[in-house]
């Protein structure tokens, strides 16, 4: 009883073991290749699978979903001779695992190593400073050979980036120089432009300045010059509705020959000639002149008195 026994326990052992080799399950974004005797059968999807136990064997199960692989520094020469350390990051993906697992034996060095000879062409037709300014179209142009080369793998490159590209140490404080250069160029053309502004608008203000101090005087002068117009014409109108005579006027004009010559700066007073009319029409006011208090006139003299020449 105890070797039938021991067999039946072998048997369901066996079994077990079979069930187990029998029922794969393949988690959701895997595939797993299967060989039968060494040789590709078919690739199981996500799910319950059944294979034939001992006879068919799981050969690789492969992630699809999307991957990020970063590769360390790789040295590069420029177009201009300089050697620069660029950190690259590929995100790809297995869209064939049967390509996957026999184009190529290990599809991540493969594409380490293709990314580094890319690199080294495309960098190798530019300079430092384009090397700097164009990531955009390095990632592009590095996208594209590398996408091309993977298909044949089953592998699709989603995205190419460039983490950092580190030039040489002298060429980064040269660089460091420049900038600095550069910012205080900057620097002091703002200010200069600031200055400029400041003096066109001082100057403008003085010019407005001028403009509105020219236009009050004018309008102050015009006011002045309308007011004595206006002073002169109530004199004129007073002076011809009092209806002077000749010697009132005559006495006028005596009395305004002083303000005539006042002044420092007059060094030579000119008599008019019309002074001697004025001295006519005084002196024959004096010789019509009668004292208040007498009540005869002034007698007249026995001879015409002698007429004074007019002063020139």
């Amino acid at each position: 009883m105890e070797p039938i026994i021991i067999v039946l326990i072998i048997l369901v052992v066996l079994v077990f073991i079979a069930l187990i080799k029998t029922i794969q399950v393949i988690p959701q974004a895997s595939a797993a290749i299967v060989e039968r005797f060494g040789r590709y059968t078919r690739t199981l999807n996500a799910g319950l699978n059944i294979v034939v136990p001992f006879i068919d064997s799981i050969r690789n199960r492969i992630d699809l979903r999307e991957q990020v692989v970063p590769f360390p520094p790789q040295p590069v020469i420029t177009q201009d001779n300089l050697v620069v350390n660029i950190d690259t990051v590929i995100y790809y993906q297995v869209t064939d695992a049967r390509a996957a697992t026999y184009e190529v034996a290990s599809y991540i060095q493969a594409i380490e190593q293709l990314t580094v000879t890319t690199l080294r062409n495309i960098i190798g037709g530019m300079d430092l400073e384009r090397t700097l300014t164009s990531r955009e179209e390095i990632n592009a142009a590095l996208r594209g050979v590398l996408d091309e080369a993977t298909g044949k793998w089953g592998i699709r490159v989603n995205r190419v980036e460039l983490k950092a590209i580190e030039p040489p140490t002298s060429i980064q404080d040269s660089m460091e120089k420049q900038m600095r250069a550069d910012r205080d160029k900057r620097a002091a053309i703002l200010q200069a432009e600031g200055v400029r502004q400041s003096q066109i608008l001082t100057a403008e203000g003085e010019k407005q300045s001028s403009i509105l101090r020219a236009e009050g005087e004018a309008k102050a002068a015009a006011l002045r010059a309308e007011g004595e117009a206006q002073a002169i014409r109530v004199v004129f109108e007073s002076i011809h509705a009092g209806d002077p005579d000749q010697k009132l006027l005559s006495y006028q004009y005596l009395q305004m020959l002083p303000k005539i010559a006042e002044g420092d700066a007059n060094k030579l007073w000119i008599v008019p000639s019309e002074i001697g009319d004025a001295l006519k029409g005084l002196g024959g006011a004096l010789g019509n002149f009668t004292p208040p208090t007498g009540g005869g006139s002034i007698p007249k003299p026995s001879s015409p008195p002698r007429e004074t020449p007019p002063i020139d």
